[in-house]
Protein backbone atom coordinates (compact mmCIF):
# COMPACT_ATOMS: atom_id res chain seq x y z
CA UNK A 1 0.00 0.00 0.00
CA UNK A 2 1.50 3.32 -1.15
CA UNK A 3 0.77 6.13 1.42
CA UNK A 4 1.64 9.53 0.62
CA UNK A 5 2.19 12.18 3.69
CA UNK A 6 2.36 15.37 3.01
CA UNK A 7 4.12 18.19 5.57
CA UNK A 8 3.37 22.13 5.75
CA UNK A 9 6.89 23.61 5.57
CA UNK A 10 5.67 26.77 6.92
CA UNK A 11 6.58 27.58 10.85
CA UNK A 12 8.08 24.46 12.77
CA UNK A 13 4.97 22.62 14.43
CA UNK A 14 3.96 20.69 11.35
CA UNK A 15 7.34 19.22 10.94
CA UNK A 16 8.04 18.66 14.69
CA UNK A 17 4.46 16.44 14.64
CA UNK A 18 6.04 14.46 11.65
CA UNK A 19 9.16 13.45 13.63
CA UNK A 20 6.46 10.96 15.73
CA UNK A 21 4.14 10.39 12.65
CA UNK A 22 6.99 9.55 10.07
CA UNK A 23 8.20 6.37 12.32
CA UNK A 24 4.32 5.26 13.45
CA UNK A 25 3.35 5.14 9.61
CA UNK A 26 6.48 3.34 9.02
CA UNK A 27 5.69 0.66 11.58
CA UNK A 28 2.22 -0.03 9.49
CA UNK A 29 4.32 -1.57 6.90
CA UNK A 30 3.59 0.97 3.80
CA UNK A 31 5.36 2.20 1.32
CA UNK A 32 5.90 5.32 2.87
CA UNK A 33 6.52 8.66 0.57
CA UNK A 34 6.93 11.85 2.12
CA UNK A 35 6.55 15.21 0.74
CA UNK A 36 7.18 19.32 1.92
CA UNK A 37 5.92 22.18 0.99
CA UNK A 38 7.05 26.00 2.59
CA UNK A 39 9.98 28.29 3.11
CA UNK A 40 9.50 28.85 6.83
CA UNK A 41 10.67 26.14 8.96
CA UNK A 42 13.17 26.31 11.15
CA UNK A 43 14.30 22.69 11.84
CA UNK A 44 14.49 19.44 9.83
CA UNK A 45 12.83 16.29 9.71
CA UNK A 46 15.59 13.24 9.61
CA UNK A 47 14.03 11.38 6.61
CA UNK A 48 13.59 11.37 3.71
CA UNK A 49 12.12 13.73 1.63
CA UNK A 50 10.66 12.56 -1.81
CA UNK A 51 9.02 15.62 -2.45
CA UNK A 52 10.68 19.12 -1.43
CA UNK A 53 8.60 21.98 -2.84
CA UNK A 54 8.11 25.80 -2.48
CA UNK A 55 4.60 25.42 -1.90
CA UNK A 56 2.40 28.93 -0.63
CA UNK A 57 3.87 29.74 2.49
CA UNK A 58 2.83 32.62 4.95
CA UNK A 59 5.61 34.94 5.41
CA UNK A 60 6.69 36.12 9.06
CA UNK A 61 6.37 39.81 10.02
CA UNK A 62 7.90 41.71 12.65
CA UNK A 63 4.76 43.68 13.59
CA UNK A 64 3.22 40.82 15.17
CA UNK A 65 1.09 39.76 12.02
CA UNK A 66 1.52 37.82 8.62
CA UNK A 67 3.76 40.07 6.13
CA UNK A 68 1.20 40.07 3.20
CA UNK A 69 3.16 41.32 0.54
CA UNK A 70 6.33 39.23 0.77
CA UNK A 71 3.64 36.44 1.38
CA UNK A 72 2.36 38.13 -2.19
CA UNK A 73 5.53 38.34 -3.54
CA UNK A 74 6.36 34.58 -2.79
CA UNK A 75 3.06 33.23 -4.52
CA UNK A 76 3.72 32.35 -7.72
CA UNK A 77 0.83 31.33 -9.21
CA UNK A 78 2.43 29.55 -12.13
CA UNK A 79 4.59 27.93 -9.96
CA UNK A 80 1.99 26.83 -7.75
CA UNK A 81 -0.34 25.47 -10.69
CA UNK A 82 3.10 23.47 -12.05
CA UNK A 83 4.07 22.06 -8.19
CA UNK A 84 0.75 20.66 -8.48
CA UNK A 85 0.84 18.95 -11.89
CA UNK A 86 3.98 17.54 -11.02
CA UNK A 87 2.76 15.10 -8.17
CA UNK A 88 1.86 11.89 -9.31
CA UNK A 89 -1.46 11.73 -6.73
CA UNK A 90 -3.09 8.99 -8.74
CA UNK A 91 -0.07 6.18 -7.73
CA UNK A 92 -0.84 6.39 -4.14
CA UNK A 93 -3.73 4.90 -2.94
CA UNK A 94 -3.83 7.04 0.59
CA UNK A 95 -3.20 10.44 0.71
CA UNK A 96 -2.04 11.96 4.65
CA UNK A 97 -2.21 15.64 4.49
CA UNK A 98 -1.12 17.64 7.14
CA UNK A 99 -2.34 21.36 6.24
CA UNK A 100 -0.32 21.17 2.83
CA UNK A 101 -2.08 22.53 -0.12
CA UNK A 102 -0.01 21.12 -2.97
CA UNK A 103 -0.45 17.22 -2.86
CA UNK A 104 -4.70 18.89 -1.41
CA UNK A 105 -5.51 20.48 -4.41
CA UNK A 106 -3.72 17.81 -6.66
CA UNK A 107 -6.36 15.33 -4.63
CA UNK A 108 -8.97 18.08 -5.18
CA UNK A 109 -8.43 18.43 -8.83
CA UNK A 110 -8.31 14.76 -9.69
CA UNK A 111 -11.43 13.68 -7.38
CA UNK A 112 -9.14 11.66 -5.06
CA UNK A 113 -9.44 11.17 -1.26
CA UNK A 114 -7.34 12.87 0.61
CA UNK A 115 -7.48 12.31 4.75
CA UNK A 116 -6.46 15.67 6.96
CA UNK A 117 -3.93 14.85 10.13
CA UNK A 118 -4.28 17.74 11.66
CA UNK A 119 -4.68 20.96 13.88
CA UNK A 120 -6.50 22.98 11.48
CA UNK A 121 -8.95 20.09 11.51
CA UNK A 122 -10.28 20.48 14.55
CA UNK A 123 -10.12 24.12 14.45
CA UNK A 124 -12.59 24.34 11.34
CA UNK A 125 -14.97 22.03 13.88
CA UNK A 126 -17.83 23.44 14.69
CA UNK A 127 -17.90 22.26 18.51
CA UNK A 128 -14.22 23.55 18.77
CA UNK A 129 -13.68 27.16 20.89
CA UNK A 130 -14.35 30.55 18.60
CA UNK A 131 -13.28 33.51 18.96
CA UNK A 132 -16.04 36.37 19.81
CA UNK A 133 -15.27 38.65 16.79
CA UNK A 134 -16.06 36.95 13.59
CA UNK A 135 -13.56 36.50 10.32
CA UNK A 136 -15.09 35.45 7.66
CA UNK A 137 -12.15 35.91 5.35
CA UNK A 138 -9.92 34.24 7.80
CA UNK A 139 -12.17 30.87 8.09
CA UNK A 140 -12.63 30.74 4.35
CA UNK A 141 -8.64 30.84 3.60
CA UNK A 142 -8.03 28.41 6.79
CA UNK A 143 -11.14 26.09 5.18
CA UNK A 144 -9.76 26.24 1.47
CA UNK A 145 -5.91 26.40 1.92
CA UNK A 146 -5.57 22.86 2.07
CA UNK A 147 -8.88 21.09 1.35
CA UNK A 148 -9.34 17.79 2.22
CA UNK A 149 -12.52 14.86 1.80
CA UNK A 150 -12.12 13.50 5.88
CA UNK A 151 -10.99 15.30 8.54
CA UNK A 152 -8.70 13.68 11.93
CA UNK A 153 -8.20 16.58 13.78
CA UNK A 154 -5.71 17.50 16.86
CA UNK A 155 -6.76 19.94 19.51
CA UNK A 156 -5.97 21.13 23.07
CA UNK A 157 -9.36 19.15 23.90
CA UNK A 158 -11.14 16.31 22.27
CA UNK A 159 -14.02 18.26 21.06
CA UNK A 160 -15.97 15.71 19.28
CA UNK A 161 -15.05 11.98 17.99
CA UNK A 162 -12.50 12.82 15.34
CA UNK A 163 -10.89 15.33 17.40
CA UNK A 164 -7.73 13.89 19.61
CA UNK A 165 -5.47 15.65 22.46
CA UNK A 166 -1.77 16.89 20.79
CA UNK A 167 0.72 14.54 19.93
CA UNK A 168 3.63 15.28 22.42
CA UNK A 169 6.74 14.40 20.41
CA UNK A 170 9.08 11.82 21.96
CA UNK A 171 11.99 14.99 22.21
CA UNK A 172 9.35 16.22 25.25
CA UNK A 173 8.34 13.03 26.77
CA UNK A 174 11.35 12.34 27.12
CA UNK A 175 12.62 15.65 28.77
CA UNK A 176 13.96 15.65 32.47
CA UNK A 177 11.71 18.68 33.69
CA UNK A 178 13.21 21.82 36.08
CA UNK A 179 12.29 24.86 36.99
CA UNK A 180 15.32 27.07 36.37
CA UNK A 181 15.35 30.81 36.63
CA UNK A 182 14.66 32.33 33.30
CA UNK A 183 11.24 32.63 30.58
CA UNK A 184 11.51 30.95 27.46
CA UNK A 185 10.14 33.15 24.41
CA UNK A 186 8.94 32.43 20.99
CA UNK A 187 7.40 34.76 19.09
CA UNK A 188 8.35 34.46 15.78
CA UNK A 189 6.06 37.31 13.93
CA UNK A 190 7.80 40.18 16.24
CA UNK A 191 11.41 41.61 15.70
CA UNK A 192 13.73 41.11 18.15
CA UNK A 193 13.62 44.88 18.86
CA UNK A 194 10.40 45.11 19.43
CA UNK A 195 10.57 42.11 21.74
CA UNK A 196 13.64 43.41 23.93
CA UNK A 197 11.68 47.20 24.25
CA UNK A 198 8.42 45.03 25.79
CA UNK A 199 10.45 42.56 27.97
CA UNK A 200 13.36 45.04 28.89
CA UNK A 201 10.85 47.50 30.97
CA UNK A 202 10.36 43.45 33.39
CA UNK A 203 14.18 44.24 34.76
CA UNK A 204 13.91 41.13 37.82
CA UNK A 205 13.49 38.44 35.20
CA UNK A 206 15.55 36.64 32.65
CA UNK A 207 14.65 36.30 29.21
CA UNK A 208 15.83 33.50 26.91
CA UNK A 209 14.52 34.69 23.39
CA UNK A 210 14.12 32.64 20.64
CA UNK A 211 14.84 34.62 17.23
CA UNK A 212 13.75 34.08 13.55
CA UNK A 213 14.95 36.84 12.51
CA UNK A 214 18.60 36.98 13.95
CA UNK A 215 21.53 34.67 13.10
CA UNK A 216 23.65 35.59 15.99
CA UNK A 217 22.88 35.42 19.18
CA UNK A 218 23.51 38.56 21.41
CA UNK A 219 22.82 39.76 25.33
CA UNK A 220 20.92 43.21 26.10
CA UNK A 221 20.58 43.62 29.58
CA UNK A 222 18.40 40.79 31.34
CA UNK A 223 17.30 39.30 27.79
CA UNK A 224 19.54 36.83 25.81
CA UNK A 225 18.41 36.61 22.17
CA UNK A 226 19.61 33.23 20.38
CA UNK A 227 18.83 31.39 16.86
CA UNK A 228 15.68 29.32 17.16
CA UNK A 229 16.86 25.27 16.74
CA UNK A 230 15.02 22.42 17.94
CA UNK A 231 17.77 21.28 20.64
CA UNK A 232 18.22 24.51 22.37
CA UNK A 233 14.47 25.47 22.35
CA UNK A 234 13.16 21.67 23.88
CA UNK A 235 15.53 22.52 26.94
CA UNK A 236 15.15 25.67 27.28
CA UNK A 237 11.60 24.89 27.49
CA UNK A 238 12.07 22.24 29.75
CA UNK A 239 14.19 24.09 32.23
CA UNK A 240 12.11 27.26 32.34
CA UNK A 241 9.84 29.45 34.72
CA UNK A 242 7.50 29.80 32.45
CA UNK A 243 6.95 29.97 28.41
CA UNK A 244 5.57 33.00 26.23
CA UNK A 245 4.90 32.52 22.79
CA UNK A 246 2.15 32.62 19.76
CA UNK A 247 -0.94 31.29 19.59
CA UNK A 248 0.10 28.14 17.47
CA UNK A 249 -0.30 25.10 18.53
CA UNK A 250 2.62 22.79 19.61
CA UNK A 251 4.33 25.43 21.54
CA UNK A 252 1.46 25.79 23.93
CA UNK A 253 0.57 22.18 24.07
CA UNK A 254 3.72 21.37 24.72
CA UNK A 255 4.15 23.96 27.10
CA UNK A 256 1.09 22.50 28.83
CA UNK A 257 2.32 19.16 28.95
CA UNK A 258 5.58 19.83 30.44
CA UNK A 259 3.36 21.68 33.07
CA UNK A 260 4.83 25.20 32.74
CA UNK A 261 3.36 28.56 33.22
CA UNK A 262 2.22 30.11 29.95
CA UNK A 263 0.94 33.51 28.12
CA UNK A 264 0.21 33.65 24.29
CA UNK A 265 0.12 36.00 22.26
CA UNK A 266 -1.68 35.50 18.79
CA UNK A 267 -0.94 36.59 15.77
CA UNK A 268 -2.88 39.46 14.40
CA UNK A 269 -5.15 38.94 11.30
CA UNK A 270 -4.46 34.57 11.86
CA UNK A 271 -7.67 33.10 12.18
CA UNK A 272 -6.33 29.86 13.49
CA UNK A 273 -4.05 31.31 15.97
CA UNK A 274 -7.55 33.26 17.45
CA UNK A 275 -9.09 30.71 17.63
CA UNK A 276 -6.53 28.96 19.38
CA UNK A 277 -6.50 32.32 22.03
CA UNK A 278 -10.45 31.11 22.41
CA UNK A 279 -9.78 27.67 23.54
CA UNK A 280 -7.04 28.42 26.01
CA UNK A 281 -8.70 31.28 27.49
CA UNK A 282 -11.52 28.92 27.85
CA UNK A 283 -8.57 26.49 29.76
CA UNK A 284 -7.86 29.16 32.14
CA UNK A 285 -4.32 29.82 30.49
CA UNK A 286 -3.69 33.83 30.58
CA UNK A 287 -3.53 35.64 26.63
CA UNK A 288 -2.76 38.93 25.42
CA UNK A 289 -4.40 40.73 22.58
CA UNK A 290 -1.07 42.22 21.09
CA UNK A 291 2.72 42.35 22.23
CA UNK A 292 2.78 45.97 23.65
CA UNK A 293 3.89 47.71 26.86
CA UNK A 294 0.22 48.90 27.46
CA UNK A 295 -0.17 44.93 28.44
CA UNK A 296 2.81 45.10 30.96
CA UNK A 297 0.59 44.76 34.00
CA UNK A 298 -1.19 41.43 32.60
CA UNK A 299 2.76 40.16 32.06
CA UNK A 300 3.95 41.44 35.53
CA UNK A 301 1.01 39.47 37.11
CA UNK A 302 1.50 36.34 34.74
CA UNK A 303 5.38 36.49 36.03
CA UNK A 304 4.33 36.70 39.39
CA UNK A 305 1.54 33.68 39.62
CA UNK A 306 2.32 30.05 40.24
CA UNK A 307 -0.69 29.18 38.33
CA UNK A 308 -0.66 25.85 36.23
CA UNK A 309 -3.08 24.35 33.81
CA UNK A 310 -3.71 20.89 34.37
CA UNK A 311 -3.71 18.51 30.99
CA UNK A 312 -3.71 15.03 30.64
CA UNK A 313 -2.25 13.97 27.16
CA UNK A 314 -1.88 10.46 26.64
CA UNK A 315 0.24 9.02 23.66
CA UNK A 316 -2.21 9.27 20.68
CA UNK A 317 -0.57 8.78 17.48
CA UNK A 318 -1.01 5.07 16.68
CA UNK A 319 -4.35 5.20 17.54
CA UNK A 320 -5.08 8.06 15.39
CA UNK A 321 -3.40 6.23 12.68
CA UNK A 322 -4.86 3.01 13.03
CA UNK A 323 -8.29 4.66 12.65
CA UNK A 324 -7.16 6.75 9.54
CA UNK A 325 -5.30 4.09 7.79
CA UNK A 326 -8.69 1.31 8.74
CA UNK A 327 -11.42 4.29 7.25
CA UNK A 328 -9.00 4.73 4.03
CA UNK A 329 -8.98 1.44 3.02
CA UNK A 330 -12.90 0.97 3.86
CA UNK A 331 -13.95 3.75 2.15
Amino acid sequence: MRVLYAIQGTGNGHLSRARDVIPALQNKNVNLDILVSGTQADINIPHNIKYQLKGLSFIFGKKGGVNMWRTYLKANTARLQKEIRSIPIEDYDIVINDFEPISAWACKLKNKKCFSFSHQAAVLSSNAPKPKKKDLLGKMILKNYAPTTHQYGLHFKAYEENIFTPIIRKDIRNLKVTKGNHYTVYLPSYSDEKIVKVLSKIKHVNWQVFSKHNKTPYYKDNISIVPITNEAFVHSMASSKGILCGAGFETPAEALYLKKKLLVVPMKGQYEQQCNRAALKDMGVPTLKSFKEKHLDKMNSWVDSSKIIEVDYPEVTDVIINKLLQEAMTV
